[in-house]
């Protein structure tokens, strides 16, 4: 459906831009957009190497594994329905902990893995509790250093590309419960119509 969206907007653009008579404008546009995006994005390259060899370097001396063995305990109660020594709570971990550092592209595959491993476990066609938890704890992603943003602040130049870290954690903090009281509330709402069906 986006992509229908997304198709009917530059085609109604294009024709509007031709009616119009700004054509010339129009492609300006295009090449120049097209070009900063190569730009920004090999820009990008450098900051994910950096915090990939980071985390690479805190793997290595173990401060991954003292943060995942921290947090099993708070894990293990969001996720009840997967047991503790299960295949997809050290994806599930993985992935919070790499969302954690802000590399989001470096947590995607971890993600994908925990939920096709959730979805062996729930043997159902629907999206398991654990899986919608996940997506929920996914999608407000708790995060210490918002690595991209600051990427894209310096590479345009930001006065000061890291004032918004203090800002970002405490939104990020502030989803994250919100996003485990949702989830949780819903959870309730459904169990307690199920037991009236």
């Amino acid at each position: 459906m986006v992509n229908y969206i997304w198709a009917v907007m530059a085609i109604g653009g294009i024709i509007y831009a031709m009616i119009n008579g700004t054509m010339e404008e129009v492609n300006k546009a295009i090449f120049k957009s097209a070009d900063d995006a190569v730009v920004l994005a090999i820009s990008l390259i450098s900051v994910m190497v950096f915090w990939l060899g980071i985390t690479k370097i805190a793997e290595a001396a173990g401060l991954l594994n003292g943060l995942v063995k921290m947090a099993k305990p708070f894990i293990s109660r969001l996720f009840p329905d997967i047991p503790k020594e299960h295949p997809a709570m050290g994806y599930i971990l993985s992935n919070l902990t790499a969302n954690f550092f802000g590399l989001g592209n470096a947590a995607t595959p971890m993600g994908i893995k925990a939920m096709e491993e959730m979805k062996k476990l729930s043997n159902s066609p629907r999206a398991s509790r654990s899986m919608i938890t996940f997506l929920a704890i996914n999608t407000s992603s708790l995060t210490l250093i918002p690595t991209t943003v600051l990427a894209v602040r310096m590479k345009y130049e930001s006065h000061s590309p890291t004032e918004i870290v203090g800002a970002t954690l405490l939104a990020s903090i502030i989803s994250f419960i919100g996003a485990i009281l949702i989830d949780r509330i819903f959870y309730e709402i459904r169990r307690r119509r199920g037991r009236h069906v």
